[in-house]
């Protein structure tokens, strides 16, 4: 027997829980970070490891863009790309990662290079380009929605950097200050999709699973940085 689909409330009940469980604010690595127990080599191995997740956003994007339904949400969608790529009015979100690293002793020609990124952030960096590029474009638009989960974690980023980590310059937090005002107007473009266009339970269902994969890879690439960056208390 087919289920109804769930009402409004109901399904972004649902993608909430998603976060509550499984958003990677709650993986240890990301933990000690917020409580400043990351030596200097440990954060740098995250930022450095994370530039190969940030690096690939707009190619995501770009293989969403391609496929959305109407001219006007391919226009809004583009904006994610510029924010990531750069224009002429804006550097860009990869360049502000980049100086980033630099703030925190990496150069960016290490960054560039990609040479010390774990294998398992890579694997887990390409699964999600992958899932953009095979799986139907609503599935791709509600993987992207962690994004409803950001912005506080961004936050506590930005802020446990700025207090436990004097190291880091603090120009080189502008990739989270932007981000702050970035990821609420992604965030409202891209559920405004998934509750128009996932009208069954099925396509709900199977939003919910790509928000789910979603949260899995952002998980493993912690799990990857955690594994070669380990923790010297135990």
């Amino acid at each position: 027997m087919t289920q109804a689909p769930w009402d409004r409330e109901a399904f972004v009940t649902h993608l909430h829980a998603v976060g509550r469980e499984m958003y990677h604010d709650r993986h240890p690595f990301q933990r000690r970070m917020n409580d400043g127990l990351l030596d200097a080599h440990q954060l740098r191995g995250w930022i450095l490891n994370r530039f190969q997740y940030q690096r690939c956003i707009p190619v995501k994007d770009a293989l969403i863009l391609a496929r959305l339904p109407s001219q006007e949400d391919r226009r809004r969608w583009q904006t994610r790309i510029d924010d990531h790529c750069g224009t002429d009015a804006d550097v860009g979100g990869i360049e502000a990662w980049l100086r980033l690293g630099e703030a925190a002793g990496i150069s960016r020609q290490t960054m560039l290079a990609g040479d010390s990124v774990e294998p398992g952030v890579r694997e887990a960096v390409q699964s999600y380009v992958d899932f953009c590029r095979e799986r139907p474009w609503l599935e791709a638009v509600a993987a992207s929605l962690t994004e409803l989960f950001a912005p506080a974690l961004i936050g506590s980023r930005m802020a446990a950097i700025e207090r436990h980590y004097p190291f880091v310059d603090s120009a080189g937090l502008e990739y989270f200050r932007r981000r702050l005002d970035q990821a609420p107007r992604d965030v409202d473009h891209g559920l405004g999709l998934v509750l128009e266009w996932a009208r069954t339970r099925e396509e709900q269902e199977r939003a919910l699973a790509a928000l789910t994969f979603k949260c899995s890879v952002l998980w493993t690439l912690l799990d990857a940085v955690a594994d070669a960056y380990p923790d010297p208390r135990q």
